[in-house]
């Protein structure tokens, strides 16, 4: 269920920033096919994602739209409408926001140092045995 923060007195319940798009991804995940902004609502409302109230279909399109916009998702027509799918799984996703993020920095070296200090010992040696396979990869040393 999205979080909700407390509202205020006469106020309905208001779901937490990024709640609702975390909700839109994982119906479009589970689904595993484009859906349009009116299947997003419908799933929203019968999983109980859409908060305790009536979800607004054009909300439902703002955070399609907002997704897209992020590159998270590509859109097809359908008629007047679209569909929506996910561009990568989660861990694709969080691998592109990474990507934007060292982009956007104005010290790349500074930002992948704090990052790799900042790794558990385990995480550490994850990364040195991907960055080893793929070097091996690119070396053309792999066995396969």
């Amino acid at each position: 269920m999205a979080a909700l923060r407390k509202p205020r007195r006469g106020e309905a319940p208001r779901r937490a920033s990024g709640a609702l798009e975390s909700a839109v991804l994982g119906i479009l995940w589970d689904t595993g096919r484009p859906l349009s902004a009116n299947d997003v609502r419908e799933q929203l409302l019968a999983t109980g994602d859409g908060g305790t109230g009536e979800l607004a279909y054009t909300t439902v399109v703002t955070i399609l739209t907002r997704l897209w916009e992020k590159n998270a998702l590509s859109r097809e027509r359908d008629g007047r409408a679209y569909r929506y799918a996910p561009v990568a799984d989660e861990a694709g996703l969080a691998a592109r926001r990474l990507s934007a993020m060292l982009r956007a920095a104005a010290d790349r070296h500074a930002v992948l140092s704090s990052f790799v200090n900042d790794l558990s010992d385990d995480d550490e040696q994850l990364l040195r045995t991907l960055l080893g396979a793929r070097n091996e990869a690119t070396d053309g040393t792999a066995q396969g």
